[in-house]
């Protein structure tokens, strides 16, 4: 696969005062091997003239607008993709934010092989087009250790982790246990009370809660764990069902699993899955039930299912990546560099109530949403998990 990749050399920051640009020191390879991208966005939404011609056999699209900005950003996905209507779409929108404001162009790179995640760095940064290149996971992290060093003047984003003592590289920690333990708070709270919206309600005589993962590894254990944690805030004596589907994408085989809780009794699933998640939506309209929402607002991202999302754990994931697109424009780099995060406490962690039940949900739900966040700012909650692990 070859990619036309060749651009005006143009700096988004001042030179070091040797005449040396940050340009100047990255390699110049002429092509990109064995990378999707999934879309390439300038300045302007409409393709570029000739874009019929642009695609090749290998199905990659390119855009002239890319040679056209004078920042340019790529994004690779985690292994969920793009089109998940959470974690990786959530990063993209703070990219298209920044697009719109400043002018950039972004290169979405599609990888859903982890094995796969640190050739796409190395092909990215031998590039030398991207001012940033921003990694969608924690599993980027082993092959950024390495590519952080060989690449000293790239600048990097790492979401869900960070590299210790690479000064080139913004590595965002989002407290996922904290988002997750409001999801508990949420579902906890809203199985006790009697809730009806369309052919859905809850049965607050029985008290039980579903979780549903999607791949059981360590990160996703944490979000069922502080979920579970977060129900147990609320009451101790509320049920919670767990299960997973064992895949990011694979929306069928959660809907099983969150089918299964329903029938166990479960009138609240919330799910950790990605674009799998859509399966825990669809099984809650087909039972009658509720579900509730992560990483971003689904009852607007997936809005053929707000009849049944209640409400989603949220992390504004959307404002990092403009944060740090805006420091790189800026030459302000140093701003974000190293590890940063993403919590209650600065207001990057939240629930928001889904869009058909505002003004509808017991008061209840607002009061134990409002004393959780509080006791997490007062140092007052201690989860058994990190945000990554536990």
């Amino acid at each position: 696969m070859v990619v036309d990749t060749d651009s005006p050399e143009v700096d988004a920051r001042e030179d070091d005062g040797s005449g040396t640009t940050r340009r100047d020191v990255l390699a110049s390879g002429a092509a990109i091997g064995g990378v999707t991208l999934v879309g390439c966005i300038g300045e302007d939404d409409e393709p570029a003239d000739g874009d019929d011609d642009a695609e090749t056999d290998d199905d990659t699209e390119t855009d002239d607008d890319t040679d056209e900005a004078d920042v340019q950003v790529a994004i690779i996905s985690s292994d969920a993709g793009f089109g998940d209507n959470a974690f990786n779409d959530n990063a993209v929108e703070g990219l298209e934010q920044a697009e719109d404001d400043f002018g950039i162009a972004i290169t979405q790179v599609e990888e859903t092989e982890t094995a796969e995640f640190a050739a796409r760095q190395e092909e990215l940064a031998a590039d030398g087009s991207y001012d940033l290149i921003v990694m969608v996971g924690y599993q980027h992290y082993e092959g950024l250790v390495e590519h952080s060093e060989s690449f000293p003047d790239q600048y990097w984003m790492l979401i869900n982790d960070h590299v210790e003592g690479a000064e080139n590289v913004s590595g965002w920690i989002e407290m996922n246990n904290e988002m997750s333990f409001l999801a508990g708070v949420a579902a906890g709270t809203l199985t006790q009370e009697e809730v009806e919206h369309g052919d859905s309600e809850t049965d607050p005589d029985e008290s039980v809660v579903g979780f549903a993962g999607g791949e059981d590894i360590d990160l996703i254990n944490a979000f069922e764990q502080s979920y579970i944690e977060g129900v147990e805030w609320v009451d101790d004596g509320v049920d919670v069902l767990t299960g997973y589907g064992g895949s990011f994408s694979d929306s069928e085989a959660l809907s099983e699993v969150a089918s299964s809780q329903f029938d166990d009794g479960a009138d609240i699933v919330w799910h950790a899955a990605a674009a799998a998640g859509a399966g825990a939506f669809s099984a809650a309209q087909d039972n009658g039930r509720f579900a509730l929402g992560v990483d971003s607002d689904q009852s607007v991202a997936d809005d053929q299912y707000a009849d049944v999302i209640l409400g989603s754990a949220i992390k504004a994931l959307n404002e990092a990546t403009y944060m740090v697109t805006e420091a790189v424009v800026e030459g302000d780099w140093e701003e974000v560099s190293g590890e940063q995060n993403l919590s209650i406490e600065n207001e990057g962690i939240d629930f928001v109530v889904g869009q058909e039940f505002e003004g509808e949900l017991p008061d209840s739900l607002d009061e134990n949403i409002e004393e959780a966040r509080q006791a997490f700012i007062d140092g007052e909650i201690d989860l058994t998990c990190g945000p990554t692990g536990c």
